[in-house]
């Protein structure tokens, strides 16, 4: 934003969404009024942190914009597509920052190291401890930083009693300085819907391990328990279905002990459920058949219900003809009548469609029985 705001005929404001009402951008665009008509010059706007603007905030915005009355440049932490609204985001080009690689994060201790910013050559950094701060950084700068300036205390005080020189940080000194790794999870981000997109998909891939990888990222980093085990019964329903009809009473008594137990003990119930769907037979066979039905009903296929479907117990039901030749099913070997339930129009639609895979390899066999019963063969 300093860079466009050097530009000829530019003047430079900023303001941080943190702390900035509707007030402050208003005043904002007063005083940009003010600079245009009396002096000529643009005002480039630098907004911190947009995504902590309500939408409101982000609507006072708009006309500016749109009217080029200021250049704005905004910066978020978080996916524009989730943070800030559809009209500002389509009037405005997004730059992605990608996080930095190892050896990005590498070369940056090694300077840091040798820097007169840094540590001036003081101390050396072994190829261990270096490679670990690299690992816990998650790609983050100013952790490795930081990392790496409380390992270099450490070291200090250690060598004090030992004398060595140079000093060298250690692969201990750093752990001792990190307790533990940074988590990138965002609740309301991308990365949420990331890491949830990869557990759905790890269970439906039947990946145990992967499964539990993502479960573990979702509670380490704060995740809502009853939005994890929503996502399971989910889960249970859509992807192992009748291939093994366990698994949704399994997921559903986990959602329940979330909400009764809750945290962390929570956490035993969804590994418990987690684990038995994802190594449970895998079947979207239900519910692929009801949006087969859904389908139909929406494009006009019902017909009228079979008369002898109808209900029959109402006054003057009878004389309509409603229960007139109605088979009762429990009166037929089986327990199935060879009698037809669907209305004329849709004679013999066939939607289930089981798979071979764990319950549902003996469903076939009794869904070809009953639907030859069905059908009068």
């Amino acid at each position: 934003a300093h860079v466009i705001a050097r530009a000829p005929g530019r003047t430079f404001t900023e303001l941080s969404a943190i702390t900035a009402g509707v007030k402050d951008v208003r005043q904002v665009m007063e005083q940009a009024q003010r600079e245009r008509d009396l002096y000529g010059r643009t005002t480039v706007l630098f907004l911190d942190e947009i995504h902590r603007f309500s939408k409101a905030q982000q609507d006072a915005l708009l006309p500016a914009v749109e009217n080029r009355l200021v250049v704005l440049v905004a910066a978020t932490t978080e996916n524009p597509s989730f943070s800030v609204i559809s009209p500002l985001l389509s009037r405005s080009l997004m730059l992605t920052l990608r996080p930095l690689d190892d050896e990005a994060v590498g070369n940056l201790l090694d300077r840091a190291v040798e820097s007169d910013r840094g540590l001036a050559g003081q101390f050396t950094l072994t190829e261990d401890a270096r490679n670990f701060i690299v690992r816990i950084a998650g790609a983050d700068a100013r952790r490795s930083l930081t990392v790496l300036e409380a390992a270099a205390g450490i070291a200090a005080a250690q060598a004090e009693e030992t004398g060595d020189e140079p000093i060298s940080i250690t692969e201990s000194a750093c752990a001792e300085a990190s307790s533990e790794t940074v988590l990138r999870y965002d609740r309301n981000g991308d990365q949420h819907y990331d890491v949830v997109s990869a557990f759905i998909k790890s269970i439906r891939g039947s990946d145990v391990d992967a499964a539990l990888h993502y479960l573990a990222r979702m509670i380490v980093a704060g995740e809502d328990p009853r939005f994890i085990a929503r996502r399971v019964v989910i889960s249970a329903a859509e992807d192992i279905g009748m291939a093994d009809p366990q698994a949704l009473p399994i997921a559903v008594a986990a959602s329940t002990a979330v909400q009764n137990i809750g945290m962390p003990e929570g956490r035993i119930p969804l590994a418990e459920a987690v684990t038995y769907l994802a190594m449970a037979p895998k079947s979207n066979a239900s519910y692929k058949a009801l949006d087969a039905a859904i389908a139909d009903v929406r494009n006009g296929l019902v017909g009228e219900v079979p008369n002898h479907l109808r209900d029959a117990h109402y006054p003057g039901a009878k004389q309509l003809g409603h229960g007139k030749g109605y088979m009762y099913a429990h009166d037929f070997p089986h327990g199935v009548a060879p009698q037809e339930q669907l209305p004329e129009v849709l004679r013999g639609k066939e939607y289930y469609t089981p798979t071979t895979n764990g319950l549902e390899r003996t469903i076939t066999e009794r869904l070809e029985t009953i639907r030859g019963i069905l059908r009068g063969k």
